[in-house]
Parts: structure tokens; C-alpha cells; sequence
């Protein structure tokens, strides 16, 4: 299965992060949460800071790229095999430079992926 870190997760069930882990997780992928708070969905604790995770096969961002210019190192650090840009995290400078390093980049909805079974 498919590791997957979620990026600006909250532990608010009305936030779409929240549904991404939950729903990950309930089809079986693991899953890393991380955000600005720490917090917990579901029992997934969610981190703080920038910490390493291993073998990520995909980041799904929903921090908006105002917020994602701290993180293009960590991001690529991480080598992930894909990332996917949720409505409102769509960054074309961010997409570049991880296409440039061999990341697959997706503008997409996590969920939506999930609930036609493209992810």
C-alpha cells in the first residue's frame, strides 16, 4: 500500500484533511498526518515540525503555497513518488521544482481520487 503523508492535516472533522486521513486510513493505507497543531484523527497522531517519515510513495498538500515556500526542501527530502495539489494548494514553482527531481505532480482532490478508486 501506498504510504501517504498528509501535509496541513487538523484533527477539525469539518476540515477536508481530517476526511483525507480518515478515509485513507480506513482503506487500509498507512498514513502520516502532519500539521500545525498537534492533535489526533482517529488515533493518527498528527506531527508538528519537519520530521522524517519513511519510505512516503505520496504527499498530499492542503496548505496554501504561501505556506508550502518553508517546506520545498522538506518536501523534497522526503522523495516522494508522487504529490498531489488539492484544489487551493496548486503551486506551479513548487510542481516544477519537484518535477525536476522525478516527482509525479497531480492538481487533484484526494478524496475524489479515493471515492472512484484513482488513487
Amino acid at each position: 500500500m501506498k504510504k501517504t503523508l498528509v501535509i496541513g492535516a487538523s484533527d477539525n472533522p469539518s476540515r477536508y484533511s481530517y476526511l483525507a486521513v480518515q478515509r485513507l486510513s480506513s482503506k487500509g493505507f498507512p498514513v502520516y498526518a502532519l500539521g500545525r497543531h498537534p492533535g489526533k484523527i482517529n488515533g493518527i497522531e498528527i506531527d508538528t515540525g519537519t520530521p522524517s517519515y519513511p519510505d512516503v510513495h505520496t504527499v498530499t498538500l492542503y496548505i496554501n503555497p504561501s505556506n508550502q515556500k518553508e517546506l520545498y526542501e522538506y518536501l523534497t527530502g522526503l522523495n516522494p513518488t508522487r504529490v498531489i495539489f488539492n484544489p487551493g494548494t496548486e503551486n506551479p514553482d513548487l510542481a516544477a521544482l519537484l518535477q525536476s527531481k522525478g516527482v509525479e505532480t497531480i492538481a487533484a482532490c484526494t478524496l475524489v481520487m479515493l471515492g472512484t478508486g484513482q488513487y
